[in-house]
């Protein structure tokens, strides 16, 4: 079951790749609620706690605050290099600085790790008010509860709107939250490769996965994270990570860099991998190293129960709450969010223009890759 780790000679990933009381902060602040959030599902989570990084100066009036929003396995490291506290480069990294779309002379950018993430903020690997790890404990959260959280980040830092909001994947599920809950706070929004809501087959996709996770024999139902060196369930995220992956990219870039060449010059027949075992070995190894098995559970489910009409009267109701300037953008290569989800909500936003397409080979992770076009859409919103 452990396939996932590295050879013997690489040190054995800790139980939870999660960023841990201790660890170097890196160009993390932190945000404390004071009182318990409710949540949607019910109950409430007590000691909230939202790990958030900036970039640029606030205007007097706060003006100038844009909201970066990440997806399942990002954090609020969105742009600069790796180093203490931060094992992987800022993941929007060309679209955040001086002189880029989101030009920190100009605006005052905030990235917050998602509440239930791993990277600081409130999450199962994080401690409870007991002083233990929340493990199992952690109670179910859902886009709303998240976005809720933010708001209380964004209050902290004086700003009662964002000039923009923007996110992709699962961060555009909130960043869509924020402007249906928040007209009001929320000038103009980019939403890339979301949806209004999860689909039948992204669930399905997301429960094999989560099948992965709990069918490992070091999830021990949740409650592992002060195990020692290599007694995660590394090979359940692994597999899940694997899966996924494949979903994220599309079959002709798979063809087109792979084929079914051997790695390097291991022998399929005789137990070796193919070129494309070995590439998702190596997303499956790292990820393991930065990320919590619980997190990406909490957040799979989460991103299962996204749907902007619950409680609102559907779909179309719920959209036409939204008052900010919209753009609405999709990947031509996306099977996992097809571009017939974004054309919904860009039919259904009153203020949303037509529905504008990456042109990407590289699948749903278009909208990370291809950043260019996405610059050009953030110049479109407010250049």
């Amino acid at each position: 079951m452990n396939s996932v780790l590295a050879p013997s000679e690489v040190p054995l990933p800790p139980a939870s790749g999660a960023w841990r009381e201790g660890d170097p902060p890196g160009r993390r602040r932190w945000w404390e609620r004071a009182e318990s959030l409710r949540l949607e599902a019910g109950g409430e989570l007590p000691g909230v706690r939202l790990a958030f990084e900036t970039w640029g100066r606030p205007a007097p009036d706060r003006s100038n605050a844009v909201l970066v929003l990440h997806a399942l396995t990002g954090d609020s490291h969105a742009a600069g290099e790796t180093g203490p506290g931060h094992p992987t480069p800022g993941w929007w990294d060309g679209l955040i600085g001086a002189g880029r779309a989101l030009d920190t002379d100009r605006w005052f950018v905030v990235a917050p790790n998602v509440l239930g993430g791993c990277q600081g903020s409130t999450g199962p690997s994080s401690r409870a008010p007991d002083g233990r790890p929340w493990g199992s404990r952690f109670p179910f959260l859902t886009q709303r509860d998240q976005v809720a959280a933010e708001a209380g980040l964004a209050d902290a830092l004086g700003i009662d709107h964002w000039a923009l909001v923007v996110g992709g994947s699962m961060g555009g599920m909130r960043a869509l939250e924020w402007a249906v809950s928040y007209p009001e706070r929320t000038r103009t929004l980019l939403l890339l490769a979301t949806t209004a809501a999860a689909s039948a087959e992204q669930i399905a996709w997301a429960t094999i996965q989560l099948h992965a996770v709990r069918g490992d024999p070091l999830w021990g139902g949740g409650d592992y994270h002060d195990a020692g060196p290599g007694l995660g369930p590394h090979a359940g995220l692994g597999l899940a990570r694997r899966l996924a992956h494949v979903t994220y990219r599309s079959e002709p870039e798979l063809a087109a860099r792979f084929g079914r060449s051997p790695q390097d010059a291991e022998d399929p027949w005789r137990g070796g991998r193919y070129g494309v075992e070995s590439y998702l070995d190596h997303q499956a190894a790292k990820l393991v190293r930065r990320f919590d098995a619980g997190s990406y559970v909490t957040l799979t489910e989460a991103m299962n129960s996204h749907d902007i009409g619950r409680g609102r009267g559907g779909t179309r109701t719920a959209l036409s709450r939204v008052t900010a300037r919209t753009l609405v953008a999709g990947v031509d290569s996306d099977r996992l969010y097809p571009l017939s989800q974004q054309a919904e909500l860009a039919a259904g936003i009153p203020a949303a223009d037509r529905l504008r397409v990456i042109g990407s080979p590289r699948g749903h992770d278009g909208f990370l890759t291809e950043v260019g076009q996405v610059g050009a859409l953030v110049d479109e919103l407010v250049g």
